[in-house]
């Protein structure tokens, strides 16, 4: 390993990143094939903005001309706090239990892209963190981290996939590592555990129906069977990460304290929630990944819930007084 590759991999450990593996900066024909494939079913749901950067997203040259290498980092979250079902509370995906990752993860990345420059004058670098026209999880596999599970999550041999995903796409040289093998085997716990068969085949969500999709990025009414399928997920949904067996064997708490859970987010009471005006939401939302749903997305979740709420997924007027 040559000099350069050591050090920044240093410096990653530095920072507090739990793993970094290094892909050459070359386009994902297979992994682009398979996005191609995936927006051609639909897949992507209302997230129309998908395929109009599909080939950015294939071809980290495209992002930044130049480009050699790609440094791919995950950061663990895993708390090992219990996420279960309480009378009168909702359920919120662990990820976002504490500080908003694209904060954390991406405060993180920036020093590091900022290191690199200053070692390395003259190169140019991106960060990236669920941000930008870069495919995540394919730089992970390709650099070593975890493989893509069959839920579609990366899945690491020291963590399980309780891990945040970022990148750094560079001029610089670095030396690769060899890609992650898929090490599912003929489990398919996830896919028998999705409460919406959202999972339609290994390695393939249809957003339509994944709780994920429908209760942080879809906006407006959610419609037909699966309003009583939400099983107490009023953001985001664990299921299909639950039951898989490198999470149950190898989960570990995070060292960082920003990934705690905030007051209330493991059990939110249902009730005092659905009253929430905008003020109040701002509040308790700040610089944590929840308002991504916006406070209508949220009510109207909490709504499905109860077993109440308009399901046109528009506020209250309750809810509108206060801006």
């Amino acid at each position: 390993m040559d000099t350069l590759t050591e050090r920044v991999k240093s410096k990653c450990r530095e920072l507090g990143f739990t793993s970094v593996g290094f892909a050459a900066a070359v386009e994902l024909e297979e992994e682009g094939a398979r996005l191609r494939g995936w927006l051609d079913r639909g897949y992507q749901a209302t997230m129309g903005w998908m395929a109009g950067s599909a080939a950015k997203r294939a071809d980290p040259r495209l992002v930044l001309p130049g480009a050699r290498s790609v440094i791919a980092v995950a950061v663990n979250y895993y708390t090992g706090v219990p996420n279960g079902r309480t009378e009168g509370c909702g359920r919120i995906s662990r990820y976002a239990w504490g500080d908003d990752y694209h904060d954390v993860l991406g405060g993180k990345l920036d020093e590091l892209r900022d290191w690199l420059l200053s070692v390395a004058p003259g190169s140019e670098a991106r960060a990236y963190v669920d941000t930008g026209p870069v495919m995540d999880k394919a730089w992970a596999v390709r650099s070593g981290i975890g493989w893509l599970g069959k839920h579609t999550n990366v899945i690491t041999r020291e963590m399980g996939s309780w891990v945040f995903l970022g990148e750094i796409i560079t001029t610089l040289d670095l030396e690769p590592d060899a890609p992650a093998v898929d090490r599912c085997g003929t489990c398919t716990l996830c896919i028998d555990a999705c409460p919406t068969g959202a999972i339609v085949e290994p390695y393939v969500v249809d957003s339509h129906l994944c709780l994920s999709y429908l209760t942080i990025e879809h906006r407006g009414p959610v419609e037909g069977e699966v309003r009583g399928q939400f099983d107490g997920w009023i953001y985001g949904c664990d299921t299909c990460q639950d039951v898989c067996p490198w999470n149950l064997k190898f989960e570990t708490p995070a060292e960082d304290p920003a990934f705690l859970p905030r007051e209330g987010f493991v059990s939110p009471p249902l009730e005092a929630w659905h009253r929430m005006d905008r003020s109040e939401f701002t509040a308790r939302f700040r610089r944590s990944a929840v308002k991504r749903a916006k406070l209508e997305g949220l009510v109207r979740n909490i709504g499905i819930v109860l077993g109440a709420g308009d399901p046109s997924g528009q506020l209250p007027p309750s809810h509108r007084t206060q801006e």
